[in-house]
């Protein structure tokens, strides 16, 4: 069983158009999952629906319960990709979960967009990653995966690399 928590981010917003703003109404992991013909036993849970530059320190900390506090080894948590390296940093220093397998993903684009999002592709390469990895804390985004202490997103070409 692979745990799959919601925490908002680009992946998860949609265009308000009584605002002209992006927002979040509902996530859409189950509707991917389901058009995407996912074999693999999930659970969801929303732990909450936000931008990742709004997340405080007691938001990691939600984070970080809901992990320790679940029975699956085997954890994707989507997030906003702004902040999504510094809840990595955050769950790595988080007792309790290091025979885990923890994948933060997310997208740059809504999945509500269509075929401009990258949000199925993360998705997909998250749920391989999260079956696949050793225990620990990673991103994936762009189809490869990063170790928590070897990964930034670079803001002049939107990609997440490895710092070394």
């Amino acid at each position: 069983m692979i745990e799959i928590f919601v925490t908002g981010g680009t992946f998860d917003k949609e265009y308000n158009y009584i605002t002209g703003e992006l927002t979040f109404f509902e996530s859409h992991i189950e509707d991917m999952l389901r058009r995407g013909r996912c074999g693999l036993d999930t659970s969801i849970k929303t732990l909450m629906m936000k931008d990742s530059l709004e997340l405080t320190e007691e938001d990691r900390q939600t984070i970080a319960i809901a992990c320790q506090q679940s029975v699956h080894d085997r954890i994707l948590i989507t997030h906003g990709t702004d902040t999504m390296v510094q809840t990595a940093q955050f769950l790595a220093s988080t007792s309790g979960l290091e025979h885990k397998v923890i994948i933060l993903m997310g997208a740059m684009i809504p999945y509500t967009f269509g075929t401009s999002s990258d949000g199925f592709f993360n998705l997909g390469s998250g749920l391989a990653f999260v079956q696949t990895l050793p225990p620990g804390i990673y991103v994936a985004m762009n189809g490869r995966h990063f170790r928590w202490n070897n990964v930034r997103k670079n803001y002049n070409t939107g990609f997440f690399e490895a710092l070394h």
